[in-house]
């Protein structure tokens, strides 16, 4: 049987939706173009606000110590007059406005461009007064927020859903230049289902802005690059022992963050939020404590701290770590943004080099590499991002094996004391009362 060939009508129509579909993914592609530009900007003033927090401490070191208390306070009241929605990580909101059933109007500020100004700004005040903050939960709201807003007015294609998605995996991709682990943490944690469009969508935006973000930032390594594999056998022996402890280590600092800042009511949220301003500036002055007592180790996200006990010899160990998760907890529950990404995996650095000093057979290399991979997944329960992580930014594909195993052994030791994912706990206080009710209750 002879085909009937199309008519002109019919190459007319078929010609605009090929048109249409071609300017829609032009716009994408733009806007997540124009994402890993804020990305890689993001970063680069938070380095520079966190050299500027060093220059006055080498300066003015007692009266640098104030700026924690004051800096704390004033965002807190900043955050809640201005933007709310900004406080915190920013991945509960992410994760509450993807999975938000939305009809009619656009509505909430949790990614808009509104909220990513406030969340840059307020960060980087943050970083000068030495708080111990991550960028890469920031740059995941900043981003998802610049990709919604600019792609509002699309018709077809891709949903809210999908390009909120996009955009949170793109901030993960642009933050530590792991384009991998970008999508892999959209799977993993902001998105319970995956759609196939989704995926189409969040591969394409993590490629573009991973590849803007590298263009701009060049080929690093997050973290430096580590080589040699003398004990490859010990670390697949001690994978599950430091998974374990660094497991319910991260475990305990996301209980602590949930019972303190989290939407379930207890005393101290309720004081927390009869006295947002008075609660920050204590946790303030909690985190110039801390500061006082590590002799000026806890300031800033611990790159710095991280990547020393990576390539040279493991120091400090679980003093630092114990110092960090203090002052990464101040910070995180003062209700100011700034995320946990980063100061979890300077605090998983000291706990594996505690690993290698103890004399365990592993080289502290390896050791810290575990450590922050199992602190971190015990943190966000999120095992396949925090290894794929860390294989990325350390560029140690020998050690996948043994970060994942590390990683899920942190999985599961942190459910004993965190039964449900630290953000999609936080996320109940973004979305409607009756999501957030039927979140609680489960499936």
């Amino acid at each position: 049987m002879q085909r009937r060939r199309p008519s002109r009508q019919d190459r007319l129509l078929r010609g605009r939706l090929y048109a249409r579909r071609a300017r829609r993914t032009a716009i994408i592609v733009a806007v997540a173009m124009l994402g890993g530009v804020v990305g890689a900007a993001f970063a680069r003033l938070s380095d520079a606000a966190m050299v500027a927090h060093a220059r006055l401490y080498a300066g003015h070191r007692w009266l640098t110590l104030l700026l924690l208390p004051v800096g704390f306070g004033l965002a807190a009241w900043l955050t809640r007059r201005f933007a709310p929605e900004a406080a915190g990580s920013g991945i509960p909101q992410v994760v509450a406005a993807a999975e938000q059933r939305w009809s009619g109007r656009w509505g909430g500020q949790r990614v808009t461009l509104k909220t990513a100004v406030w969340k840059v700004v307020l960060s980087a005040g943050l970083y000068v007064c030495g708080a111990s903050i991550g960028r890469e939960g920031p740059t995941v709201q900043v981003v998802a927020g610049v990709l919604r807003s600019l792609t509002r007015g699309l018709r077809g294609g891709p949903g809210r859903r999908a390009l909120i998605l996009a955009g949170g995996a793109a901030g993960v991709a642009a933050a530590f230049n792991t384009p991998i682990a970008g999508v892999v943490f959209a799977v993993e944690e902001l998105a319970k289902s995956f759609e196939k469009r989704t995926h189409t969508t969040v591969i394409l935006v993590v490629v573009v802005a991973g590849f803007t973000s590298y263009a701009l930032q060049g080929d690093y390594a997050y973290f430096g690059v580590a080589s040699g594999r003398d004990t490859l056998l010990a670390a697949w022996l001690l994978a599950p022992v430091i998974g374990l402890a660094g497991g319910l280590a991260g475990g305990l600092f996301a209980r602590a963050v949930a019972l303190m800042s989290g939407p379930v009511a207890n005393p101290v949220t309720a004081w927390r939020r009869a006295h947002p301003v008075l609660f920050a500036t204590i946790c303030g002055l909690v985190a110039a404590a801390v500061a006082v007592a590590s002799g000026g180790l806890t300031f800033g996200a611990g790159y710095d701290e991280a990547k020393s006990l990576i390539q040279d010899h493991p120091g400090r160990g679980l003093a630092f770590a114990t110092w960090k998760f203090l002052a990464n907890l101040a910070a995180a529950v003062c209700g100011a943004p700034g995320g946990i990404f980063s100061p979890s995996l300077a605090a998983g650095a000291g706990l594996g080099a505690a690993f290698a000093r103890i004399g365990l057979p592993i080289a502290g290399r390896d050791a810290v590499v575990l450590g922050m991979a199992s602190y971190l997944s015990g943190v966000v329960q999120a095992p396949l991002t925090s290894a794929v992580i860390l294989m990325e930014m350390t560029r140690e594909p020998g050690l996948v094996g043994p970060l994942m195993l590390a990683a899920l052994a942190a999985r599961w030791s942190s459910s004993w004391l965190m039964d449900e994912p630290l953000y999609h706990f936080l996320s109940r206080a973004w979305r409607p009362p009756n999501q957030a009710v039927e979140a609680a209750s489960g499936p």
